[in-house]
């Protein structure tokens, strides 16, 4: 009965380390700032080159 109580515990620890570390990853994803969207190119100066 003890090493099905060891497993039980071990399992139950596991299981709330991975919750854990997932809930940590996505509130650093989530405290990263979004990177400035412009563009290479534009329609105004892209004629201009030649």
């Amino acid at each position: 009965m003890s090493r099905l109580l060891a497993a039980a515990l071990t399992m139950a620890a596991a299981a709330a380390l991975a919750v854990g570390a997932a809930l940590g990853i996505v509130a650093l994803l989530d405290a990263t700032p979004d990177q400035p969207n412009t563009p290479l190119i534009t329609y105004q100066n892209a004629g201009q080159e030649r």
